[in-house]
């Protein structure tokens, strides 16, 4: 009989099999790359036997389209959050910050990963792409509609679904891009925290006078 290393759990045994194996496989394609990491070595950190994996997913491609997202679906899920704030400024703020703090501090080595990946796998790159926009414009959308319902004085009614989407979008694209892209850059996180204050409140006041315009009409 084969025996296990002390301290670790037999495999197969110990927790949600599938997890372990999304947790190893995340470290492993980000400190390895995808071409390095393999199941092999997977199967060794989770533990779980090869069979398992392959029980769970077909091949490598599944198990790295399966860990990109399972982030994005962490990253984009507010269910629960409420800005907080006096203004609507300030909760405008509050959201902006909570953001980019998410997303830069959670997905920037798994968006490097899918980068240098994207000729091998283009159309998974595209389905990340599109997740995330979709489940991101959901989400902010609906945090958008509660924290500036007391702004909005259009006299037509309130925004169509198409419309408030949109709406979402231009607030990602003005707070979140930025930040994002100067992190994949290379500046660091302590950096850009120093920073984010003042980044985010200018951004959102461009935002809201450009809300305050298109409302007035």
């Amino acid at each position: 009989m084969k025996k296990t290393k002390r301290g670790r759990p037999p495999k197969d045994s110990a927790g949600d099999a599938q997890a372990r194996i999304l947790d190893a496989a995340q470290q492993l394609f980000l400190e390895k790359g995808y071409r390095s990491a393999s199941i092999d070595d997977i199967s060794e950190l989770a533990p779980a036997s090869k069979p398992t994996i392959y029980a769970h997913f077909p091949g490598k491609e599944a198990l790295f389209a399966a860990v990109v997202a399972r982030t994005v679906e962490g990253l984009t899920d507010f269910q629960g959050f409420s800005p907080e704030g006096r203004t609507i400024e300030d909760k405008l703020m509050n959201l902006g910050t909570a953001i980019v703090e998410r997303f830069v501090e959670e997905s920037v080595d798994l968006v490097r990963a899918t980068i240098a990946e994207s000729q091998r796998f283009p159309e998974l790159s595209r389905n990340v792409h599109d997740t995330a926009r979709d489940r991101s414009q959901a989400a902010v959308s609906q945090l958008l509609d509660d924290a500036t319902q007391k702004l909005a004085r259009n006299p037509r009614g309130p925004f169509s679904a198409r419309r408030s989407r949109a709406t979402a979008q231009i607030f990602l694209d003005l707070i979140l891009l930025p930040m994002l892209f100067r992190s994949l850059v290379g500046e660091t996180p302590k950096d850009l925290k120093k920073e984010l204050p003042g980044f985010v409140r200018e951004r959102v006041g461009f935002f809201l006078a450009a809300c305050e315009t298109d409302w007035s009409h």
